[in-house]
């Protein structure tokens, strides 16, 4: 028998079987390292700011710093998330080298006044403008003159001998012809009655060094432009020199106040009652007008008729400056 085979087939049939019996080695789960648990970001705290320039972000700790410091937090640019400002955004902010700083005012004076006694004038005065102002219901309207022809018709009028006559000496006499033409501007108005005056007396305001007078020119309607000037400038240096009569200051039924030498342009007058209306008086101002459609250097005039509605309604007074305008526009119809 050939043992070598058997032999050959025993040791490999005790080898596999070794292989099979060895204990297998024990594989242990090897415990995973511990993944780090993520923190969930707080809040952060922020204000909002509605600002000219858009919507500001920014902690309140940056607010308060910059209150502190008086920074304008429209200029600062923000480092923080979505550009909100911090508190290191104000610790390192300078002011743009454009901007000035200006520094705080700091008073070093005291309140300091005089004192001076009402005048009898002056006294009188506030008496009865607050008495018209608040008694009679004022309304205005407002017209601006074209004055070239005007200016042309001073100019030649001027040159006759011994003869001088103002634009306001000419506004003067064409209130006292249109008041002709409308009683009703011309009117008063008392307590249990209205007055409708046929004779016409205009007052003409002067400015003195205690406040304001009012001399009158007695039928104003009927003198003419040299009458009117010598008038008004009797008056005026009277008025100055406290010579007038009171008598001389009585009896007005319209009144014209003219700040035009002033460079004042328009403005508004309170009326002198019982009287119902004053005309305010501007400056003549030479400006770009348009004519006949095109545009050239014109000059102008603008007047402001104040009038007391209990007895001149806004159609009455409106016509009584389209009449004025027809005066003023074409001066040579006042001298007919």
């Amino acid at each position: 028998t050939d043992v070598s085979g058997i032999a050959q087939n025993f040791s490999a049939s005790t080898s596999s079987e070794a292989k099979e019996d060895a204990p297998k080695a024990e594989v242990k789960d090897t415990p995973k390292a511990a993944e780090p648990v993520k923190e969930t970001p707080k809040a952060v705290e922020s204000q909002s700011l509605d600002t000219p320039e858009g919507r500001i972000f920014v902690s309140p700790l940056a607010k308060k710093m910059a209150d502190e410091k008086g920074i304008n937090l429209s200029q600062v640019k923000g480092s923080g998330e979505n550009g909100r400002i911090v508190k290191r955004d104000i610790e390192n902010f300078t002011p743009a080298a454009s901007v000035a700083a200006v520094g705080k005012f700091v008073p070093s004076g005291q309140e300091d006044f005089d004192e001076k006694p009402n005048s009898q004038m002056r006294k009188v005065i506030a008496k009865r403008l607050s008495e018209s102002k608040f008694s009679a219901p004022h309304y205005y309207l407002n017209v601006e003159f074209d004055m070239d022809n005007a200016i042309a018709f001073r100019e030649q009028y001027n040159t006759l001998p011994n003869t001088k006559i103002s634009f306001n000496d000419m506004v003067v006499k064409a209130c006292a012809l249109a008041l002709k033409q409308h009683p009703q501007v011309n009117s008063q108005w008392f307590a249990d009655k209205m007055r409708l005056n046929n004779h016409v007396h205009i007052g003409v305001a002067v400015a003195v060094e205690d406040g304001l007078v009012v001399p009158v020119l007695k039928f104003a309607n009927e003198q003419s432009l040299p009458q009117i000037n010598a008038a008004v400038k009797d008056y005026a240096v009277r008025a100055r020199n406290k010579k007038l009569t009171p008598q001389e200051m009585e009896g007005s039924t319209f009144t014209v106040s003219n700040l035009g030498m002033f460079g004042i342009e328009s403005f508004t007058s309170i009326i002198n009652q019982p009287n119902s209306a004053i005309l305010s008086v501007g400056a003549i101002i030479q400006k770009p007008v348009v004519k006949q459609g095109q545009v050239v250097v014109g000059n102008t005039m603008k007047l402001t008729l104040a009038c007391d509605h209990r007895t001149v309604d806004g159609a009455t007074g409106a016509q009584f400056l389209q009449t004025l305008r027809g005066y003023i526009e074409n001066p040579v119809t006042m001298l007919v």
